[in-house]
């Protein structure tokens, strides 16, 4: 079945992880797709490094997919209790927050009016910056179910969350298996590792990601299951995220 590659939270702040990541990217002859985050935290806007908007726009020409990628990658600080249509409250909000990320599930934070205009102003930015775009995917894969609908009106042709690839713009979607790692604690670190390795063989039977973060490069063990990994989907790897619909 098809590989695809990415490497997450592309931004100014982790423009060195990036780097290695996509170093170790091209040793196997991957070009991953690139999730790019307009302004980090809200401490790294994308437009104020005019450097690293030109080594997107290279990438991009070199064949690198560009996704736009939420606008902070960030969910509302504390205390800040906005009320409006669509905003997750409850178990999915903490398992959001709390299990899935680590405070970082922006979409599964935001009302659908702080939606539009953070895919407005994302979108907006990354044409400033000169890149188009190729897809979108929520911080942490976490999607509302509203936000596919506001997806497909904007005529995306790509998205994922962590079960499934979806075309919007063509209203298809697919089982899909993911495999990434969670570096927040020497727990979440290991039973990754081990899932990792563990689900490999279900590559038979779907479509598969694998998803890089900066976060990898800066663990010496992660770095070598990157690696691994990498070197282990030689052979279906294929160029664009809407490839694993095909």
């Amino acid at each position: 079945m098809p590989v695809h590659v990415s490497i997450h939270d592309v931004s100014p702040r982790w423009a060195e992880e990036v780097d290695l990541a996509l170093e170790m990217a091209h040793t196997v002859g991957v070009k991953p797709a690139l999730l790019v985050v307009p302004d980090f935290h809200g401490k790294a806007p994308l437009l104020a490094s005019p450097s690293y908007c030109a080594r997107l726009r290279a990438l991009q020409a070199d064949g690198h997919e560009i996704y736009l990628h939420g606008f902070f990658h960030k969910s509302r600080e504390h205390g800040d209790e906005a009320e409006g249509e669509g905003r997750p409250r409850g178990l999915s909000w903490l398992f959001a927050q709390k299990v899935v990320s680590g405070g970082e599930a922006e979409f599964s934070d935001v009302t659908k009016e702080e939606a539009v205009d953070r895919l407005n102003k994302g979108e907006l930015t990354l044409r400033e910056a000169g890149l188009t775009i190729d897809g979108f995917v929520a911080p942490a894969w976490s999607m509302p179910a509203w936000l596919l609908p506001m997806l497909r009106e904007r005529k995306y042709a790509f998205t994922e969350d962590h079960t499934h690839v979806y075309s919007p713009k063509g209203g298809t979607s697919k089982a899909s298996l993911v495999l990434n790692f969670a570096s927040r604690s020497p727990a979440r670190l290991l039973s990754t590792v081990a899932y990792c390795r563990a689900a490999r063989p279900a590559r038979r039977l779907l479509p598969t990601r694998i998803a890089i973060h900066p976060g990898d490069m800066k663990v010496a063990l992660l770095r070598n299951e990157v690696a691994d990994l990498l070197a282990w989907g030689r052979g279906d790897y294929v160029a664009r995220g809407t490839d694993l619909l095909a």
